[in-house]
């Protein structure tokens, strides 16, 4: 046991409030991506699960593993005419998909009646930008209507998909994201606030110009930070494993993919190796990103669209300077000893992957250059 912040900070509301929250410990956690295969004589009864924010990257994989678990799934989306609708069953085959607007109270209360009642509510829902208005709209808001309507409807359980990124928080979607996990562990239902490390698309931005003979780009000397990416697949699978196993309820859980934390240096090295080429590095001092985000939050104080694209520069600030993996803050230095590993796909094994042209490189939300 041990204590985590787990609401907004000063900032926000005047307050800190700290929570006595059991966290699961990391030999628990160390999973593999084959245990529930093996033991598939042992799968618990279907469930009627509702789905937001199925139609991201690790929403769709959500999905994919909640059926091949044999669970009930209906995916509540944003809609957006047939064509959209059409592509999201495409998208989402094997489960019922209903549209509406995630923002109304009223169109959740309606995704949630009708075909009997849902047993859980996992939600891989995210604003699109991180802006302050869409992120409060989005990743607090939204959210919470979601687990007021689920409540009612007798929903008794929640799996959430957040982000490790809102245990040292600095930026308004992840004042929002800890707003709402505080609602979700002082509700009465049993919950898993899953906070994952780096995604492999995210991390994916820069093959196509290394590919064009451009140089890979790093903040500093490219070794201010590290993380251990987690797959869409590994991940999606872990959600599941939350679902089921009584293990990881009622937790917060940092979660990483196999193997050691990685640099962006490291990064760039072994996609150098893999296109046959001399590394080659363009190192942006972190001061100029720090400059750029201080003088667009000057100019957005006057000009709205400069307010804008200040909150995107200070994101990028963000994660140019800190490692996507557990901080101790005892030490004051970020663990990847104490951040736990799941699964068996590796972030190098994708980029082989999408360099051979085994996979596609289609990044959606992911991109960061």
């Amino acid at each position: 046991m041990r204590y985590v912040m787990v609401g907004p900070n000063e900032e926000w509301s005047g307050f800190v409030h700290f929570r006595l929250v059991e966290t699961v410990a990391q030999t628990d956690l160390h999973l593999t991506y084959t245990s529930r295969q093996t033991a598939s004589a042992n799968l618990p009864s279907p469930r009627r699960v509702l789905v937001l924010g199925a139609t991201g990257t690790i929403g769709a994989a959500t999905v994919r593993e909640l059926l091949k678990r044999r669970h009930e799934v209906v995916c509540f989306v944003r809609g957006g005419g047939i064509v959209a609708r059409r592509n999201a069953v495409e998208l989402l085959q094997g489960a019922e998909v209903r549209t509406g607007d995630v923002t109304d109270p009223q169109w959740l209360a309606q995704a949630c009646s009708g075909s009997g009642p849902f047993d859980a509510l996992v939600s891989c829902m995210a604003s699109r930008t991180g802006e302050p208005e869409d992120a409060w709209a989005i990743d607090y808001k939204a959210h919470a209507d979601a687990l007021a309507v689920a409540k009612d409807a007798g929903v008794s359980q929640m799996v959430l998909l957040s982000a490790i990124c809102v245990q040292r928080p600095q930026l308004p979607f992840q004042h929002a994201k800890l707003a709402f996990e505080k609602l979700l562990i002082d509700s009465d239902l049993t919950y898993s606030i899953v906070r994952p490390t780096a995604f492999f698309k995210s991390l994916s931005g820069q093959i196509d110009r290394l590919k064009r003979g451009k140089p890979f780009v790093v903040f500093g000397d490219g070794k201010l930070t590290s993380c251990k990416p987690i797959s869409d697949r590994d991940l999606a699978c872990y959600i599941a494993e939350c679902l089921e196993d009584p293990r990881l309820h009622n937790k917060v859980l940092p979660i990483g993919g196999p193997g050691d934390a990685i640099t962006p240096k490291q990064q760039g090295e072994y996609l150098f190796s893999l296109l046959g080429r001399e590394p080659r590095f363009r190192h942006v001092p972190v001061a100029l990103l720090r400059v750029i985000a201080e003088g667009l939050g000057g100019l957005g104080m006057v000009i709205p669209a400069m307010a804008k694209k200040a909150a995107l520069a200070r994101i990028g600030l963000y994660y140019a300077t800190e490692s996507m993996l557990v901080f101790d803050p005892k030490t004051g230095q970020f663990d990847q000893s104490a951040t736990p590993s799941f699964g068996s796909e590796t972030l190098f094994e994708h980029y082989s992957k999408v360099i051979k042209g085994e996979i596609s490189n289609d990044r959606g939300a992911h991109s960061v250059f």
